[in-house]
């Protein structure tokens, strides 16, 4: 909304500033923007003699200021300009501070005794002068009073800090919105540092291994008080821990609610503010010190590396069910290893990412094409119906990033798994505020969390996700020899205990065959019988005596399309082993379109065909529907290529099950997802029909 004081600092900055190079004219809205605060620092810089000019109020400016204006109010000697732009820094932060007429006034006065006192800066610097660091302060889009979904505990923590430390020298004014958020977490840091005794040139704000120290020295317990009892209880409030008061006496209130944070985090409950508790407070990846019993890789898990992981106390892997197309990197699951795994008392959980590392890849498309691969891949090793698949946000994806991409993708990804009706369920790997949205939606079941990603905006300032399954906190080796393996160790919360028992690899052990054609009068009879009671008799009307044996048109009889499958039943079989789909699926549509006379169309024929290069299932050029020479070839080659057009066929049904949302068809597929891929009840009938005899021939193998 427009604000006639914003808009009034925007025309000063404008009609003062807007012809000095290095000052950018900014947009007169009436709203507070980052443009205009940027254009007012550069205004600040260019009134104190600084050359180069820039969006940072950084230590050059500070500096500057410091020196030559350290103190700005009613009596001090500075440009009516420098007022100015102090009045217009107010109204950006919304305090009232008169007209921007460049004098340091009553309401200008009053205004810093108010944005004082909502920053918690009115004790270290009473009455109404303006010092350097809350002229900077003034400079960014902090608030300082409560906004819309803020805590006033952690309001009470932030201006506290502001308070304790602002005299530091790595300390600036922090936010009071009672929101948690990077600067915030940062100054904690600081705040920690500075009690452990740091100076201000030791002093960084990082977790090392200084702070680290320090903290294994400043464990507490009921009846602690002071100061590390006030940041251990504002960083269980910035932890969103309910029921927790920012407070300098450690009571068995707070003792109870660490029980419970220790519980929730999976930490020994002692009930006190120890380093591994401080460790979960502080930095997402907690102590990486601590033992996890999960654990997550992308080599393959071999007979020793198992032994290793087991007897390290490890319990269940995470492993990922393909590989990536176009690279080089195999980390998919090997044949045999889930089995290999299980001996060894190890369950597994899948991982499903082909990329996931950009905003530009989460999109509705994406999430309905990443369901059907990824349910294939999971049938494919054998993971049992009930099995969560997490599925990769693997970067550090800001909250317009979710709203516009991620949650679309989850939203089209989770309704294709559920309409597949087999009972898989969606996880997401990613940064917790990122699981934290999508779960809220209800659109995962389970979160895997990329904590050891700490710099990352998602991890720094959000609490771990209620639904957390696995925390990922380190990249270790283990074991030694032959059974050395580098995974990265990840707490388990026990919501999901993977899986150890598989069904058979439904590629590895029960591809199709070909046809033997002893069973050809049997089959033949059952086909006959079957389309007979979908009204096609062995002679449609009009039909010649049975002779033809091409299957890209219509058949003359029944006998000669069935006899045309057995004459192509190695390109039907070689073709099922290829895509690892069955082979009775490709066969019932060649079958029931030979004797319907519904061939494929040429563009639709492109189509399926311009998929499947582009899913690098099928090599070769991308073609063009509104092309008449492309439509004309490949009318052609339907009608005079019998393996160009059962080739087709395969593609076209890939094709469909993407426009559906349906999984890529595969070897275990379910007569649900068939029965909606095929569409039409008598297909799906005469499906069913040939795999009758099609299927003994896999097992008599």
């Amino acid at each position: 909304m427009s604000d006639e004081k914003v808009l009034r600092a925007q025309r000063f900055v404008n009609s003062t500033y807007g012809d000095v190079p290095g000052i950018t004219r900014v947009e007169e809205t009436g709203v507070v923007d980052w443009p205009t605060l940027y254009a007012l620092t550069r205004a600040l810089q260019y009134e104190l003699g600084i050359t180069a000019l820039s969006d940072n109020f950084g230590p050059t400016t500070l500096s500057t200021l410091t020196t030559k204006w350290p103190s700005i109010d009613a009596g001090s000697t500075v440009p009516a300009n420098v007022i100015r732009i102090l009045q217009a820094a107010l109204c950006c932060k919304g305090y009232d501070s008169g007209d921007l007429d460049g004098t340091f006034g009553a309401r200008v006065a009053a205004a810093v005794r108010e944005v004082k006192a909502d920053s918690g800066l009115d004790g270290p610097y009473p009455g109404d002068a303006v010092v350097p660091k809350l002229f900077k302060a003034l400079l960014n889009m902090d608030a300082y009073t409560l906004r819309d979904g803020g805590n006033e505990t952690v309001r009470a923590a932030q201006r506290w800090m502001n308070a304790s430390y602002v005299g530091r020298a790595s300390f600036f004014v922090i936010a009071c919105d009672g929101s948690y958020s990077r600067d915030v977490q940062r100054a904690l840091l600081f705040a920690v540092q500075y009690e452990t005794g740091m100076t201000d040139d030791v002093a960084n704000g990082v977790f090392g291994p200084g702070t680290q120290a320090g903290l294994r020295s400043a464990t507490l317990s009921v009846g602690s008080t002071g100061a590390w009892v006030r940041l251990f209880s504002a960083a269980m409030a910035f932890n969103r821990r309910r029921g927790v008061a920012f407070t300098d006496t450690f009571d068995s209130g707070l003792a109870v609610r660490v029980s419970v944070f220790q519980q929730f985090v999976r930490l020994p409950v002692t009930g006190k503010g120890d380093f591994a508790t401080w460790a979960s407070l502080l930095v997402s990846t907690g102590d990486t010190s601590r033992a996890g019993t999960a654990a997550d890789c992308s080599t393959e898990v071999t007979a020793a590396r198992a032994r290793s992981l087991a007897d390290a106390g490890y319990q269940v892997v995470g492993r990922y069910l393909s590989n990536v197309p176009g690279t080089t990197l195999d980390k998919m699951i090997k044949p045999g290893e889930l089995r290999v795994m299980a001996a060894a008392g190890l369950s597994c959980f899948p991982i499903y990412q082909t990329n996931g590392a950009a905003a530009s890849y989460f999109t509705a498309e994406q999430g309905t094409a990443d369901a059907a691969d990824a349910l294939y891949w999971a049938r494919y090793h054998g993971f049992r119906p009930g099995t969560r698949v997490y599925f990769a946000v693997d970067y550090d994806a800001v909250d317009s990033e979710v709203t516009t991409g991620v949650l679309p993708y989850f939203r089209a990804l989770k309704a294709a798994i559920d309409a597949d009706g087999a009972g898989y369920r969606t996880g997401i790997y990613g940064p917790r505020a990122v699981c934290a949205r999508i779960g809220a939606e209800g659109l995962t079941s389970a979160s895997f969390v990329s904590d050891m990603s700490t710099a990352y905006t998602g991890n720094v300032s959000a609490p771990l996700p209620e639904d957390w399954a696995f925390d990922q906190i380190a990249t270790i080796s283990v074991g030694s020899g032959d059974g050395a393996i580098e995974i990265d160790k990840n707490i388990a919360s026990g919501r999901d205990r993977g899986q150890i028992s598989y069904d058979p690899p439904a590629a590895a052990t029960d591809p199709d065959v070909r046809f033997d054609t002893a069973r050809r009068t049997a089959a033949l009879t059952d086909v006959r019988t079957y389309l007979l009671s979908c009204g096609l008799p062995e002679h449609g009307p009009g039909d010649p005596t049975p002779t033809s044996t091409t299957v890209t048109s219509t058949a003359d009889s029944t006998t000669a399309a069935f006899d045309a499958l057995i004459t192509y039943d190695a390109v039907l079989t070689d073709l099922a082993r290829t895509l690892r789909m069955r082979k009775a699926l490709i066969a019932a549509r060649v079958l029931w379109s030979a004797r319907t006379g519904t061939a494929i169309p040429p563009k639709t024929a492109i189509a399926a065909r311009n998929h499947c290069v582009r899913q690098r299932i099928l090599r070769g050029p991308i073609l063009d529907a509104g092309d008449p020479a492309d439509v004309r070839a490949v009318e052609r080659k339907l009608g005079d290529d019998a393996k160009f057009a059962i080739n087709t066929t395969a593609y076209a049904l890939i094709t469909t099950a993407h426009d559906l949302g349906l999984p890529r068809p595969g070897l275990a597929d379910t007569p649900r997802s068939t029965h909606r891929l095929l569409g039409d009840p008598a297909l799906l009938g005469l499906y069913q029909v040939l795999e009758k005899h099609y299927a003994p021939l896999r097992t008599a193998r």
